[in-house]
């Protein structure tokens, strides 16, 4: 059973991934139909970013990926016994 703060941290990512998940899909499917002078695109970043920004989060997170992997490979390796 999760403890407490196991649930709040759980939470926490939760209500972060579907406010961040609202925010990018308003930014993307809804702001190239509203007017370029109204007030809710002072809210948003430049269109730009909605492409450069996830490409970079993904480089990001491949990168870790791949040193997560390199690094549990290395710890593991056991040398070859020579006879």
């Amino acid at each position: 059973m999760a403890t407490g703060v196991d649930q709040a941290a759980g939470m926490s990512l939760v209500v972060f991934s579907l406010l961040l998940f609202t925010y990018y899909s308003v930014w993307v499917l809804v702001l190239p139909f509203v007017d370029s002078d109204h007030s809710l695109h002072q809210y948003f970043l430049p269109r730009e970013y909605s492409v450069i920004l996830p490409g970079v989060a993904a480089v990001v997170l491949l990168l870790c990926i791949g040193a997560f992997t390199a690094v549990v490979m290395w710890k593991t390796h056991k040398p070859k016994k020579v006879d």
